[in-house]
């Protein structure tokens, strides 16, 4: 549980549990998440491989119900998605049969927003990421960078309240992912939204977060511990990465992860003498 719990919540989950059915029988995913995330905070999630953060992230969004538990968002309970949560995924979504401006007012037009009113805010985003000259171009004539930030720029054009990012930069090189790294923190330090962003990478954990959410491994995740990460910001205007409190803050999430790594194996040692 949040050891903050006195302080306002933007999104709380209350005992959350979720199992899935598989041809074998069940597999526990989730076995009770406790936790308040707070207004306009930039909070990652991080775990071993295979402890539910995608999981945790579609309840939150309202794509997957608990089994037990409950998602509330401003004391509202959640039953469903709402059009103060966007999800980004790791892989883009983009319609290749239309072009980038289209594909970033395409969830407007869903909303039923005059014509007019959904281009010119599509086009607002495509500014705020760097892409208003590519607004024609379909997106296979774009680089894998550059079709994420119009995921980022459909996702911001629904003006969410919550932005949540399902390993986003995942399924680009290192470099780019560098610099979506980057305009990703200006975009937040703009807008200040509430991030839930889920990734593996303890650098990008560090760099941008408030505060880093570590999962235990599953079956049945629960929360390990919670970090703060006390760096200044704006993140983007000093190295960041060469700070002494960086290497810090890394170092006690790589030990929690690597304990968890560590019971893991010999768990499976003991299983496969027995």
């Amino acid at each position: 549980m949040d050891d903050k719990a006195a302080d306002p919540a933007k999104v709380e989950l209350r005992g959350l549990r979720k199992t899935f059915r598989v041809k074998k029988g069940t597999v526990p995913v989730l076995g009770g998440i406790d936790f308040r995330i707070r207004p306009n905070e930039f909070l990652t999630v991080i775990g071993p491989s295979g402890c539910g953060k995608t999981t945790l992230l579609r309840v939150i969004a309202g794509l997957t119900p608990p089994d037990e538990g409950e998602v509330l968002i401003d004391g509202q309970l959640v039953t469903e998605p709402g059009p103060e949560r966007a999800v980004v995924f790791q892989h883009f979504g983009l319609f290749p049969w239309k072009t980038v401006l289209a594909n970033v007012a395409l969830p407007l037009a869903v909303r039923n927003m005059p014509q007019d009113e959904a281009v010119e805010m599509a086009r607002r985003q495509l500014r705020r990421v760097g892409l208003e000259s590519f607004e024609k171009s379909y997106p296979h004539q774009l680089s894998g960078g550059m079709q994420q930030r119009v995921g980022l720029a459909r996702a911001l054009a629904m003006d969410p309240e919550i932005l949540l990012m399902d390993e986003p930069f995942g399924a680009i090189d290192a470099q780019t992912r560098e610099l979506m790294q980057e305009e990703l923190l200006k975009l937040w330090a703009e807008t200040r939204k509430t991030v839930v962003f889920i990734t593996h990478d303890l650098d990008e954990a560090v760099l941008l977060s408030d505060r880093i959410l570590v999962l235990t491994r599953g079956p049945s995740s629960t929360v390990h511990r919670v970090v703060d990460v006390d760096l200044p910001r704006p993140r983007w205007e000093y190295d960041v990465r060469a700070q002494p409190d960086f290497a810090k803050v890394r170092r006690e999430i790589w030990q929690l992860l690597r304990e968890d790594l560590q019971e893991q194996r010999r768990t499976a040692v003991a299983q496969g003498s027995a």
